[in-house]
């Protein structure tokens, strides 16, 4: 019989974190755009802790877990591959987190990195999208580009910006570090 990579305490505190994250992305959120994204004030540094936690695949596991919640929860697309991008992609790349789990700011550097990789799925989502019922080729028009950047940008640096700015305040930082004590003691 092999041995799980995972223990009970990791199973519990993720699936608290990806719950309470997808209630926040529910619950929680300002005004959609037109076509879906919104600032859901704070979910992905929810999600991004269960990568500070416990490092890179337990986080990546979760985040996919998190990425399929929100596409049953609130699915938006149109092209198929945008299903693939969008959810279980984009979301589950917040688990990059747990590759900076053990460093200095970890937390920071592994938000900013979750962030990031959950922008490139959606901007490749966009540029999908953008090409195939907007622009008509991908090639001959780089205003997909501006376009998927622009809508993209305009609801996760948002959160991202507010995110580092709750980071920065040390009461929380402090919070952060006795909450990722309790998931791993």
């Amino acid at each position: 019989m092999s041995k799980s990579h995972f223990t009970s305490k990791q199973i519990v505190f993720s699936a608290m974190a990806i719950a309470l994250a997808t209630v926040i992305s529910v619950v929680i959120k300002l005004p959609s755009l037109p076509n879906g994204g919104s600032v859901t004030l704070f979910s992905m540094l929810v999600a991004c802790l269960v990568g500070y936690w416990y490092g890179p695949v337990t986080g990546l596991v979760a985040c996919l877990a998190y990425g399929v919640l929100q596409f049953i929860t609130g699915p938006y697309f149109v092209h198929p591959v945008q299903v693939l991008c969008d959810y279980p992609l984009a979301f589950g790349a917040l688990g990059l987190s747990g590759f900076f789990h053990n460093s200095r700011h970890g937390l920071v550097k592994g938000y900013i990195a979750g962030v990031a990789g959950r922008f490139l799925f959606h901007e490749i989502s966009g540029l999908i999208f953008y090409t195939t019922y907007i622009a008509g080729s991908f090639s001959d028009n780089a205003a997909a580009v501006w376009a998927s950047t622009a809508y993209n940008l305009s609801y996760i640096l948002p959160e991202m910006i507010l995110t580092l700015i709750l980071l920065a305040l040390p009461p929380v930082s402090r919070a952060m570090e006795r909450v990722k004590h309790m998931a791993l003691s």
